[in-house]
């Protein structure tokens, strides 16, 4: 049997050196090591997940005791010394002597025997020290950063596409639990019901002001073991994306189109409101995803939807048209991070690509419009290349549309915002942006 702590190694490097997505990582690690018991369980995931939120100011405390880089270490090493410093520094239940002899254990075992004393002598160091914060200017995108432990192109973007304070605000909302939020399958039951049948089960679930039909959940456990999730009463999104849905606007006897639509909770939401009536035709390029709709569809009963294999670049005037259509489209993910930590590591190069692709969808996707249809574009990122960029470029290129007024009476984050940006720090969702089209009469 392995290890909480040796578990939560073979994770967080895997993690580090290949870009594994981690929710699905440690999912798939914890369920092929049954012996670990719930709270092993919760320590494994709390080490992974809390080491890749604050790896860039766990380096930066390292750094102040090594001789190099810490990302010139052996990958191994390297892992082995964050996952102790993160113990130390922001694990109050662990005993410091605790995470320094484990840390050592782990080197020993993990190719970096030959460091067992460099890592025992580092992180006394970090453990005597305590935690320190970077000494660059507070103000700016540096200090950001290192404190937030997110990538300086990422804070530089932030601060300058929304100012300091915003970018500060959605830093620290980075690193705080993302809140479990579902919508209730009125379908089936409604809110208040359900309330009711979720403390049967021993779960707290609460209405939020901010949108119908959608309960926070305080200490849900695992969600797919509950009875009302396997009767298909409710599934898991975040409130952003219920308000994406609210702009479609979609009714009874409407065909929508949801181009991008894995793993399927805003065509789930869609269906809901249009009562079950009406059709949703969902896209998407894998098959797998295809599947996981599929499946997610047929545990809520949702038959008004179905579901097509489909590339959402590439025309098939096999489909028909819409009446309305969701272009929720493939994105950089800066908006999700705190679900997601790993994607603050990803590839600045990689991610200056996609809005080609972001727009050669929402391009396509018009083909399938009616006349008098309307279009939703959006993204969970907060990146004005991918979402305002965009659509600014389509009302240039397409002067027969224009922005609709169906968005959501929220606050915004400027007060000549025409499109919706959603922001952790301001709307308690995740950063998600919602821009709605029409033709022009």
């Amino acid at each position: 049997m392995k290890s909480a702590r040796q578990t939560a190694f073979e994770a967080l490097l895997k993690i580090m050196k290949d870009g594994a997505y981690s929710n699905l990582l440690i999912d798939s690690m914890l369920k092929n090591n049954p012996d670990l018991d719930e709270r092993d369980r919760a320590f494994v995931s709390n080490l992974v997940y809390g080491s890749l939120d604050r790896l860039i100011l766990i380096d930066y405390n390292l750094s102040l005791y090594l001789n190099q880089p810490s990302k010139k270490l052996k990958p191994e090493l390297h892992t082995v010394l964050v996952l102790g410093a993160y113990q130390i520094l922001f694990m109050d239940k662990v005993p410091d002597h605790a995470a320094v002899s484990e840390s050592v254990q782990l080197a020993k075992v993990n190719k970096s025997s030959f460091a067992a004393s460099l890592v025992n002598a580092v992180l006394r160091r970090v453990a005597d020290n305590g935690l320190k914060y970077p000494e660059a200017e507070e103000g700016s995108a540096e200090y950001l950063s290192i404190r937030y432990s997110c990538p300086e192109w990422i804070t530089e973007l932030w601060v300058d596409s929304y100012g300091y304070e915003n970018a500060k605000g959605i830093c620290e909302k980075a690193l705080e639990p993302a809140p479990v939020t579902i919508r209730v399958n009125t379908t089936k039951i409604s809110a208040e019901e359900l309330i009711w049948k979720l403390a049967e089960e021993g779960v707290i679930a609460e209405k939020t002001p901010i949108i119908d039909n959608a309960l926070i959940l305080t200490s849900p456990g695992q969600i797919d073991k509950l009875e009302s999730y396997n009767s298909g009463l409710f599934h898991i999104q975040d409130l952003s994306s219920q308000f994406c849905c609210k702009a479609v606007n979609p009714d009874e006897n409407d065909v929508v189109f949801d181009m991008c639509a894995a793993p399927g909770g805003k065509t789930f939401t869609m269906a809901e409101i249009m009562k079950g009536k009406g059709r949703i035709k969902s896209f998407d390029v894998y098959q797998s995803r295809v599947d996981l709709i599929k499946s997610g569809a047929a545990r809520l009963d949702l038959e008004n939807v179905s579901t097509f294999f489909s590339d959402a670049t590439e025309y098939n005037g096999n489909y028909g048209f819409a009446d309305k259509i969701l272009c929720d489209v493939p994105c950089s993910g800066l908006g999700i991070i705190r679900r997601k930590p790993e994607i603050r590591f990803k590839n600045k190069s990689e991610i200056e690509k996609i809005p080609a692709i972001q727009y050669k969808i929402l391009c396509n996707a018009i083909k399938y419009l009616k006349p008098d249809g309307r279009i939703i574009y959006s993204t969970c990122t907060l990146n004005p290349a991918e979402n305002e960029e965009v659509c600014d470029r389509f009302l240039r290129e397409h002067p027969d549309f224009a922005v609709a007024e169906y968005l959501p009476d929220v606050p915004r984050h400027s007060e000549d915002e025409k499109y919706m940006t959603f922001m952790p720090h301001l709307h308690s969702t995740d950063g998600f942006f919602v821009a709605v089209f029409e033709r022009k009469g």
